[in-house]
């Protein structure tokens, strides 16, 4: 009964508050401050609010909320130790070999390839092969601009 007349009373405020936002001309808030306004009285209407009352005075029911924690630890745990032990299932069935490889084997190789090198302006640019400096890619390139 008194979750009832709090719910009430928070829909009135709400629908008050959506008013006053009204007045101000600010209609699309206006409508959503009214939109959360209602939900309290639904929930009375649909029942929720004395279910859950009563949920939150049954024994039995934080008994339930108890089960559900410790069957949520037991997960938790068992997920720590797998994690501790050396990854996940799949990682474990991948080193041993029970599935096929994970990654691609040539993932970080480069996606062009041996290709050709682009034309950098002359086609029969002379290279140097012994000296650790080779600027005919950059002579070539001033040459074209006129440097």
């Amino acid at each position: 009964m008194i979750a009832e007349t709090v719910c009430s009373a928070a829909s009135a405020a709400g629908l008050g508050i959506a008013v006053v936002t009204a007045y101000r001309k600010r209609f699309l808030a206006a409508t959503r401050i009214a939109a959360y306004s209602l939900v309290p009285v639904g929930l009375v209407m649909t029942g929720v609010v004395g279910w859950l009352a009563d949920t939150a005075f049954s024994p039995t029911a934080w008994a339930g909320f108890g089960v559900l924690g410790a069957a949520w630890l037991l997960f938790a745990g068992t997920r720590a130790v797998e994690r501790r032990r050396g990854g996940t299932r799949a990682e474990r069935r991948a080193a041993r070999g029970d599935q096929a490889e994970a990654v691609a084997p040539r993932a970080s190789a480069p996606s062009l390839g041996a290709g050709k090198r682009p034309a950098t302006g002359s086609a029969t640019a002379p290279r140097a092969t012994g000296s650790g400096e080779d600027f005919s890619d950059i002579e070539a390139i001033l040459k074209k601009h006129g440097i």
